[in-house]
This record gives structure tokens, sequence and C-alpha cells, in this order.
């Protein structure tokens, strides 16, 4: 086990014992996230579900197949990514979660997601996207990648409809596998831009990302 596996695991275990909130209180099991340290891909839902409650572990009911058969579609699969979501126990009855739960597990996300450093961090619903591109609409920007500063870095952001959405809904669901596609393409041309990016952060380097986020969106 890696440095960086060590220190995801040390979270998990700090999210077990997670009292921040009320939501430990109905739950069977905490969420923390699963996959691999060097992830390139990170992926982020709203909340566990009554299937991972009682796994423990994320996305492992009908929405999390959907994302299997996908990341298969993609030539990747679990342990190639990793998988999380913006609260770690399951909100009674899979209700939103509220700004305080929101506020007091956002922590152990920043941390897992300064760990792993991952290239692309694809949102799943408005909430996760929200961390991200807070005035962003979901019907309007899905499948949209963009650059946005994030602990001092730039990362590239892809807000996805929720799987569960997808699920419920046939024009979603087409939607939804249309942008999984796009992500190997997405990644790669991130990647050779950022071959090309120096050192030094100047004011020419700034509008040239603007120009590159461009060319993705």
């Amino acid at each position: 086990m890696n440095e960086k596996q060590k220190k995801l695991e040390e979270i998990a275990k700090q999210v077990a014992a997670c009292q921040k909130c009320p939501l430990y209180k109905q739950a069977t099991n905490a969420v923390p996230g699963a996959g691999s340290a060097e992830a390139e891909i990170f992926f982020i839902g709203e909340g566990p579900g009554d299937h991972e409650d009682q796994q423990g572990l994320p996305f492992v009911g009908a929405a999390g197949k959907l994302l299997d058969s996908l990341l298969e579609e993609i030539g990747l699969n679990r342990k190639d990514v990793f998988i999380g979501n913006m609260v770690k126990h399951r909100p009674p009855d899979n209700r939103d979660p509220e700004p305080a739960e929101l506020a007091a597990c956002m922590p152990w996300l920043d941390r897992q997601l300064a760990i792993i450093e991952p290239k692309m961090i694809v949102t799943l619903g408005r909430f996760s996207m929200a961390k991200f591109i807070p005035d962003g609409k979901i019907s309007r920007i899905h499948g949209q990648a963009r650059f946005v500063t994030f602990q001092d870095q730039k990362v590239l952001v892809v807000p996805f409809f929720h799987p569960a959405a997808a699920l419920r809904n046939g024009n979603v669901m087409s939607q939804f596998r249309e942008d999984f596609l796009k992500l190997p393409e997405l990644l790669e041309r991130f990647k050779r831009l950022e071959a090309q990016v120096p050192v030094e952060v100047t004011q020419d380097l700034e509008e040239k990302e603007e120009t590159q986020q461009m060319s993705l969106l």
C-alpha cells in the first residue's frame, strides 16, 4: 500500500467515527468513498442510498450498476477511478443533504481530493456541481468541461446528471450516456494541454487557459 492509499484509509477510519452532524445516528455504515489513490478521474455524487448504507460502499445500487456499465464502455472499472459523495452517511429516506450536513462533510472530501489530485472531477448531480460551479444549471452545462480553480490548482470539472435521474428519464439517460462517452477524449485533450503549460503562472497563461477552456466546452 503506497502513502496516498494509507492516507485515504486513515480518512476512511475517521469518517467511520465521525459525529460532526446527526446523519451518523441513523446510518448503518459510513460510506467514505472507494477507488484508486492514483485515479485520474474522481466521481462525486450526492450521498449514500440504502444499498450504499448497508455495504459501506458508494454507488452499489441500480445507479452504481449504470456507472459500472458505462465505465466498462470506456475501458475503465472502479479500480481505475475514485468514487465518493458530498456526504458520507445516508440522509434519512434519501432526502437531499442539508447545508449544515454538507458543510460538516466537506473537509473529508477536500482531503481526499488533495491526496488523489485527479486530473478530472466528474460531478454527479446538482449538489456536487454546486461545489465547483455554484451558478451552474445542470440542464444547460451537463457534459461541458471547464477549468475550475480548486485548492490553488486548475482542475477540469465536468458536470453530469446524477445516474439515478438517468434511470428515471429516458431523455436524461441518452444525454448521460453521451456525456459519459466523451470522457476519454476530454481527458486526453486535457493532458495534451497540460503538457504545454509552463510552470510560471502569468497573465498570458491565464488568457491561454481561458482559450483552452473554450476549446474543451
